[in-house]
């Protein structure tokens, strides 16, 4: 019976979180774009940290769990 929390909230938001998809702070033009589908070193380096906090957050503070089997 494994935990399959960490695996699915973190591909959800990888997915939800890439650079450019949905919106990206701080943006190549403005300070937020949405949907612009390009991304530079900056704004990388700011949804790492925004994936990291709501990852950390959901997983260790609200003790998300999901079981198979």
């Amino acid at each position: 019976m494994a935990d399959w929390a960490p695996v699915v909230v973190g591909v959800v938001l990888f997915v939800l979180l890439q650079p450019g998809l949905l919106f990206q702070l701080p943006g190549n033009n403005k300070q937020l774009e949405f949907g612009s589908m390009k991304t530079n070193g900056k704004s990388i380096a700011i949804h790492t940290l925004i994936f990291f906090a709501i990852f950390a957050i959901l997983i260790l503070a609200v003790h998300i769990h999901i079981y198979t089997g």
